[in-house]
């Protein structure tokens, strides 16, 4: 399973970089506005750390917005995946711009019938939210279990990212379900690099090390 951040603060996918395991970026307009800084320029300077696919978020509610807004935001970096909301027009939009050769990764995606409509629009990857859906009572990951069966039977190649994970047991449902990405914020990926044996086990080596003289050489 291939691993996403899900963040727009450039020294968070700096470090998650350093680690060796981010596959992608995946970006939205409340994290950009978290940073204080221009899109475009948040954009820019990501494309640069991580050479995979960014996705990108269009603001335009009508199909023809979503489309012009997209061929702009694809300009900056062919690795550019622009988002499109799971609506009619996003949906005219994705059909539009799979076919000019621009990914598109439809997201808010909060059922498996929307999930189908974004795979057969054409889209190259589709964000279902599990943690909002957590939020209103219902199991977010029954949607991931649903949609990898789905496109599995009519071979979709539309991508699942498993988007909106709230903690690290999130992640292993999806890889236990076989979903293509988990989009992980950075708190959630230092967790899963954390575990109370794993410290113990360090302590103990370090006392042991002290009691054989602590010396390499």
């Amino acid at each position: 399973m291939k691993i996403f951040i899900d963040s727009a603060e450039v020294s968070e996918i700096r470090e998650a970089r350093s680690m060796g395991m981010v596959d992608g970026v995946t970006t939205n307009p409340s994290l950009v506005a978290k940073t204080g800084r221009p899109f475009r320029e948040v954009i820019e300077e990501i494309v640069t750390i991580v050479d995979g696919p960014i996705s990108a978020e269009v603001v335009a509610l009508d199909a023809d917005g979503m489309i012009r807004e997209a061929r702009l935001v694809h300009q900056i970096h062919q690795n550019i995946v622009c988002k499109i909301p799971m609506t009619v027009e996003g949906m005219k939009a994705t059909a539009v711009l799979e076919k000019e050769g621009i990914r598109c990764n439809v997201t808010l995606v909060f059922s498996a019938l929307q999930g189908l409509l974004a795979a057969k629009a054409g889209a190259s990857f589709v964000s279902p939210f599990v943690g909002r859906l957590d939020d209103i009572g219902q199991d977010g990951m029954n949607l991931i279990e649903e949609l990898v069966t789905i496109y599995h039977n009519y071979d979709f190649t539309t991508e699942i990212i498993v988007a909106s994970i709230r903690h690290p047991m999130h992640v292993v449902e999806s890889m236990l379900m076989g979903a293509h990405i988990a989009t992980i914020p950075f708190k959630v990926i230092k967790q899963m690099a954390n575990h109370p044996l794993t410290d113990k086990g360090i302590a103990a080596f370090l006392a042991d090390w002290e009691k054989a003289g602590g010396s390499l050489t």
